[in-house]
This record gives structure tokens, sequence and C-alpha cells, in this order.
């Protein structure tokens, strides 16, 4: 007979559980409980070997059914399973069935001589009797209600869109998620273009709705909350849904329909010049082998793990584009998260799981196949070209349910990459030191991918004849990405032209500061310009970029796309890479910081109700004293090559710093005894990025080589607001004198402590904040590498006494709005 195992936090829980289950069977399924902690102070929690123990006393031949409550409780049944035998292990079942009645379902299902799959089944099919009561009940409440309730409030108002682009991605993802915040019905209208109303909440039709610039929309609420959920909406339209770029798009050229004298023209979608052979990328699309399941719930269950996986990787890859291009490009992939969770998308793909059986994989294809395929039936090209984001959302939760790992564009050689169609993810994880431009055949240049182009620096053309497909790899080209054109095996007179306009374009874009010299003030104050990167790619473009080193290594690159921690070994090569590649200039490395809107899958982090504020930065690290002391003694054996030097994330407390300085210490040790050179004098940074560690500023310089202030998540925390919510994310402007006061005081306690300061977040890229950060004392800037030319001009213009009393002066303004309109008026900022 199968046996029931109960894991649960409560022990009273799990006793009365198992009491009221062996009522209903009357004891004759054995049943056992693994609950609590034997501890008076801390009596909630779960124990692995508690669990093990329980499986190992039920001693079922035909199987044990674990039912687990929340949380860590699955980790610590996870856990168990390792401990036990092989043989053993094969025959436990873990169920993620609701606890009460899973158990109930189960034990009748054990009772009546099921095996442990069929057990296993029943547990998942527990929940739907209860759901299908309810639903019932619900019902029959509409039918006769109790008390008569007042109508809904109901209200509608009438908004012009004045943005360049339209409603596209990025707007409409604020519109999703600031209308997601109320609890109100909220549907959209095109008046201009007559629609008939969509679902606010939902970003396909919010997309498909087609919005121009100009066009007039209706936004109607129903509910308790309408009146302030028009309110909200209302400010969003007004104020551009928070975009700063309000330029119009590339205009849009004809394109040729076949070579003529080896030439095609494209529609134009990021300018430059480039000149390289032929790089053919043909992508792949995922197979789903089985269509059929008996299983529906499992199923489901599979595909909504998949979501949040697939969620959380685009968390991850946000935030890497996000240092290379900026916040706006990133938000992109918050459009991307929205799609997982489209109400009317997930209502589609749950139909053929539950009512025809399908699999997950081949119900979630079959969605996405006719999500793409109504993009595709619209009749304007660029709304046509977001079907390429659907999709690539789609794809990668196709990957994550075949349990396989994604791979990147990678090119041999320098190249122009030509392709059917990009995704946005893909655009945005290319090596820039190999691809030279971007040529397709779909697409458009409001596209996604024609938006990261753009900001990458990267020239492109897309819209292209499908005969540039049939070209052998290896085949010279030439583009132009301002015109749309691109040369096939280009005539050398074509050739030259288009080498002479190239240089033309790098000595107009050059800046008139030479890239080798060190910046300084026109006064002559010496300033330090580092670059922020992701990986070795983003390293190799250090050198000739007038960077000085790199102020900020992400290490979390190292650890993404794979199932298992990097070894010592495998984090030394890379780092000896990146060193090499930026040598003899330092190379600052920030210690892995994940958790918040960085998760790590394979190392399973609780899930928490506000991660921002939580399991996260140096807190993981110290949790896990190895991985820290891995990474470790992996930069110390680098360091005694290269100039290299440590940042730990998110501090808040002097002991977290102590307590890193230990481990290092026992880094040093191991090294030593086994012989293996390494810098002894490792210098040690910490980010300031929250209020505790500006506060004890001028403790933390006493222990500390240097301060980097992460300005991003400084603003997030001193302003108390998540930047990833519509609501407030107004309030999150680093410009804003509170965070500018911040930045302050922590120069001040560094530079009584005689230890520089370097700012590494997003603001150090605002032209506007160069003067007041030079002007507060700030030492060094690092910042993504393709504004640092730009910057090295800017600083060269600016003088040292100006910028002090610029930087005095708006430490009492009340805005960051203010803050920015009286840089603008006291210093003239060059295009």
């Amino acid at each position: 007979m199968v046996g029931i195992l109960i894991v649960s936090h409560s022990r009273k829980l799990a006793q009365g559980i198992q009491e009221l289950v062996s009522q209903m069977i009357q004891g004759t399924v054995p049943i056992a409980i693994a609950a609590g902690m034997d501890d008076p102070q801390r009596p909630l929690g779960t124990d692995p070997l508690q669990i093990q123990q329980a499986i190992e006393a039920l001693d079922c031949e035909d199987g044990v059914l674990v039912l687990m409550d929340l949380g860590s409780a699955v980790l610590s049944a996870e856990m168990a399973l390792e401990f036990l035998p092989p043989e053993q292990r094969s025959r436990v079942k873990l169920c993620g069935a609701p606890l009460v009645e899973g158990a109930i379902a189960a034990a009748v299902k054990a009772a009546t001589g099921g095996n442990l799959d069929q057990v296993y089944q029943e547990a998942y099919q527990g929940l739907h009797a209860k759901q299908t009561h309810l639903s019932f009940e619900g019902t029959v409440a509409n039918l006769h209600p109790a008390t008569a309730t007042p109508p809904p409030e109901s209200r509608e108002i009438h908004l012009t869109i004045g943005l360049p682009m339209g409603l596209h991605a990025r707007p409409a993802a604020q519109l999703v998620l600031n209308a997601a915040q109320f609890q109100s019905q909220i549907t959209l209208r095109n008046l201009t273009r007559q629609t008939s109303a969509i679902n606010a909440k939902s970003i396909n039709q919010v997309m498909m709705l087609g919005t121009r610039q100009g066009d007039e929309i209706a936004i109607a609420a129903t509910g308790s909350d309408a009146t302030a959920a028009l309110a909200c909406l209302q400010e969003l339209v007004e104020n551009h849904f928070g975009e700063t770029d309000l330029e119009a798009p590339p205009p849009a050229l004809a394109a040729t329909p076949a070579i003529e004298n080896n030439k095609l023209v494209g529609i134009p979608a990021s300018s430059g010049i480039a000149i390289a052979p032929l790089y053919l990328y043909q992508s792949a699309t995922s197979i789903v082998q089985h269509h059929h399941s008996d299983y529906p719930e499992i199923e489901w269950d599979e595909l909504q793990l998949a979501i949040e996986t697939a969620k959380k990787e685009l968390q991850t890859l946000q935030h890497q584009t996000f240092g290379k291009t900026g916040e706006q490009q990133a938000a992109i992939f918050t459009a991307h998260s929205l799609y997982l969770s489209d109400p009317e998308l997930l209502a589609e793909v749950q139909t053929p799981i539950f009512e025809q059986h399908f699999t997950a994989a081949a119900a979630w294809k079959n969605t996405i196949d006719r999500t793409v395929a109504r993009y595709q039936a619209l009749g304007d090209r660029d709304l046509q070209a977001r079907a390429i984001d659907v999709a690539d959302v789609g794809e990668r939760v196709l990957r994550l349910l075949a349990g396989t790992i994604a791979s990147r564009i990678e090119l041999p050689e320098p190249a122009i990459l030509v392709a059917n169609d990009l995704t946005p993810s893909q655009t945005a994880q290319l090596d820039l030191t190999k691809v030279k431009g971007i040529c397709t055949v779909s697409g458009s240049a409001t596209s996604h991918s024609g938006i990261l182009a753009r900001s990458l620096g990267l020239p492109a053309i897309v819209g292209l004849s499908s005969q540039l497909l049939r070209q052998q790899p290896g085949t010279l080209l030439a583009m132009n990405g301002d015109t749309g054109e691109l040369w096939i095996e280009p005539p050398p007179a074509e050739l030259r032209q288009l080498e002479q306009k190239q240089q033309r374009q790098t000595r107009t874009t050059q800046p008139a500061v030479a890239l080798s010299t060190p910046t300084a003030t026109r006064d002559g104050h010496r300033v330090k310009l580092m670059a922020n990167i992701n990986t070795l790619a983003d390293a190799q473009a250090v050198k000739g970029s007038g960077a000085e080193g790199v102020g900020l290594l992400r290490s979390e690159f190292l650890f993404l796309d794979r199932t298992t921690l990097p070894t010592e070994a495998e984090q030394v090569t890379i780092y000896q890479e990146i060193a090499a590649a930026v040598a003899p200039e330092p190379l600052f490395i920030r210690l892995l910081d994940i958790g918040g809107d960085k998760p790590l899958p394979y190392l399973k982090l609780p899930s928490e109700a506000n991660p921002f504020l939580g399991y996260r930065g140096i807190r993981v690290l110290l949790d896990r004293p190895e991985l820290l002391k891995t990474q470790l003694k992996a930069i110390l054996r680098v360091s005694h090559q290269y100039a290299i030097k440590a940042i730990l994330p998110m501090v808040s407390a002097i002991a977290e710093v102590q307590a890193v300085q230990e481990i290092l210490s026992q880094a040093q040790l191991e090294l030593q005894q086994a012989n293996v050179g390494f810098h002894r004098q490792l210098e040690i940074g910490i980010m300031i990025e929250v209020p505790a560690a500006v506060n004890l500023s001028d403790r933390l310089a006493g222990v500390a080589n240097f301060f980097s202030i992460g300005t991003n998540d400084l603003t997030q925390y001193v302003m108390a607001s998540d930047r990833n919510n519509a609501q407030v994310a107004h309030l999150a402007d680093a410009f804003a004198p509170a965070i500018l006061r911040n930045i302050q005081q922590t120069v001040t306690n560094a530079h009584r402590a005689g230890i520089p300061v370097c700012v590494c977040g997003e603001l150090a890229a605002y032209r506007e904040a160069i003067p007041i950060l030079i002007g507060l004392g700030v030492d060094e800037f690092s910042l993504p590498v393709s504004v640092i030319p730009q910057l090295k001009q800017l600083i060269a213009q600016i003088d040292g006494d100006e910028a002090g009393a610029i930087a005095s002066a708006v430490l009492n303004l009340d805005s960051g709005a203010a803050v920015r309109e009286y840089v603008a008026s006291r210093f003239s900022l060059p295009l």
C-alpha cells in the first residue's frame, strides 16, 4: 500500500490533517507527519532529516507520496530525497497538491489499492470538487443576493496619444501595469479608428489596437475604484507614459523587391556604415514531440513553473540590457514579462490543456502560433513586427518546458549578421566586437530589435528582399544604415565611397578631446572615467573608448544560462581573459549580486513578498560561505597578474564587511597552503546602495578601500519607490535633492578617510548630472562604454569652481525637475 507523508511548518496543522484523514479512511492507510521544529522558541519550520526519517519509518513497498505546505517545505523535502538510497528514492513522489484536499484524495485512492502514480494523480484532482462546489455556490449567491448592493461606479475619459511612435510596447506595458493595480474592469477603445472595446489589462489586446500619434482613445472603468483608476491612467497618458525620447521614428522608405546592380534597398533602422563578410543566421524553433496528456493538472503546473522561470530570466536580461543601453530600452523586457501574465492569453492556453488534454508544450505552442498569426494579419507593418516579440517569449517558455538551455548567436569573426528576423532577446545579447551590422528580411524600423540596435550603435537595415538569405556566407557586404542601401560584393568605386563616408562619420563622431588623454575639467581637475561591463565581449570594447579600466564588472553573467555554479577554475579563466583585455588598466569585480530582480533559479532562493527588501546581495553570499570563498579565491588568483579589485554588493552593516574579510583570510590561507600565488593586499570596496550604508559611511570608510555608489538602487531605497511600479516610478528620480544629499554625505565621509568614490549607476550617464557630481567631489565615474567619448568631451568643458557652485545650489531645490532646469540654465550642454 502507498503511504502518505504530510510535511508542514506547523506540527499542530499536520497533526490535525493526519487525524482528519485517518478518521475518513478508518486508519487503513499509513500516514506520517514531518512538521515543525524541536525548538520551543521557534516551533515553525521544516527539517530535511526529520522528513527522511519519516519516509524510512513508513517503509511502504508501494511507495510514499509526500505532500508539502509552502516555501522551504519543498526545499526540505527535495533535500531529504538526496539523503535516501537510490532504490528508496525512486519510490517517493513529491506532490504540490493542496495539503488538506490532496491528503484526503490521496488517502482514499491509496485505501482502494491505487499505485503511487494513481495516488499522485488523485491528489492533484483533490481541489476540483471544492472549486466546482464554490463555483456553484457563487452562482446561487448571485441569483439570490442576501442584501442589495449599490451598482458599481462606471466612468469614461477621452484622451489623445502624443507619442511619435504611438502606443508601442513600452508605453503599452506601462498602461497595462497601471491598469492592473486596480480592481475595476478597465477597457480601451480607439475612437479615431473606431475599434471595439478591449481589456486594458491585456498587453496583446492593447498592442493590437494599433494606436498612433494623434489618435483619440476612450478609457472606461467600472468598479469601486474606477475614479482613482482613470485619474492614474489620465496622468500616465498626459505624461507620455514616462517616455523621454519623443523623436519621430526613422522614415519608412520603399524597399526593393529584388537585387538590382548588386544592390538591395530596405528600411533604415539604425544609422551607420558597415563593411564586412556576410554571416547567415538561421533560427531554430522548438519542436513539440508529444501532444496528448491524461494529466492536465500536472501539465498546467509545469506550464506555470516554466512561465515563472521565464519571467525571472527576463528580469535578468532586462538588468543586463539596462547596463548597455539604459533603462528606457531595457524596459522592452518588461513588456515581454507582461505577455506571460496576459489574462487573455493564459485563458486561451488553459482550454486545450483541461478540455482537450493537450500537453503544456502543445497547448502553449498552439496559442502562441495563433497570437503571432493575429499580429501578422494586421494591416500595419509596425504592428506586424510585434509578432516577433510574442514568438520570442513563446520560444523561451517552450525551451524551459523542454529543459534545454538557450543558445546565443556567436560569430567566429567580425561580420554583418543576416537573418530572416532577430528577436529582441537575441539582439540584446549580441557580441558587439563581432557583429558590425544587422540586415533582416522581416521587421520594421520601430521593431524592438531596431530600437535596441540604435541604442547599441549597430547599423541596421530591415525589410530586405528574401534573396539576401540565398547569398553565400562570407560574401562581402557593404551597408548604409542611414539610407537602407545594401551592396553585395560592392564594385571598387562604390566600396571606396562607402569607406570614405565611414571615415568621415568616424571623424565627425569622434570627440575633440583625444581619447588617450586623461580626463580632466577645463581648469585641470582630474576625473577618472571607467566602463560598466557584463561580459568578455564588453571588455574587448573598452580599449579605444577612452575608458581607464572597468569600474564595474557584473559577475552575474558567469552564473547565468547554466544549471550549476561555475567552478573556481572556470571563474579564473574568464576573469583572466577580461583582465587581459583591459590591462594594464584596473578591473573592479562586483561579487555575485543576486536576489531581488536578479534571480538564479538553480540556487532555489525562496520566494519573497518583497524581494528588494529581502534576501539579496551580500546577504546571500554570507549565507553560502563556500560560494563566496570560491569566487574570492578565483579573484585572488587573477590578482597575482592583473590589477584586480573586488566590490561587495548591498552592504548595510559593518559586520557584513568584517564577515567577508574573515572568509577572504580563509581563502588566502588555502591558496597559500596550496602554493598558489595571489596579491596579498587585494583592495575591497563597498557598494553604497542603501540608506544604512550612507548613514554608516564614516565608519564603513574605515574598513573599505573605496566606495562605489549604485544610484539606481540607492534612489529606489531612499525614495521608497519601486522603479518597476508604474504608480510610484516617477518618485525614483536620481536627480532628486534627497539622492544628491546622500551622495554628498558619502563623498564627504570617504574623503575624510582618504578613499575615493565612484558613481557607477545610471545617473553617471546623464549629461546634466556630470557637473553636479563633479561639484560634489565624485572622483570616478563608471558607465556604459558607448557614452564615454561624449562625456570625456563634456567634462573637458566644465569649470571645477562653477560645478561646485551648481552642486551647492541644487542641494536646496525642491525636486529633480527643478535640478535639471537649474543645470540647463547655468551650464550649456554640448550636443
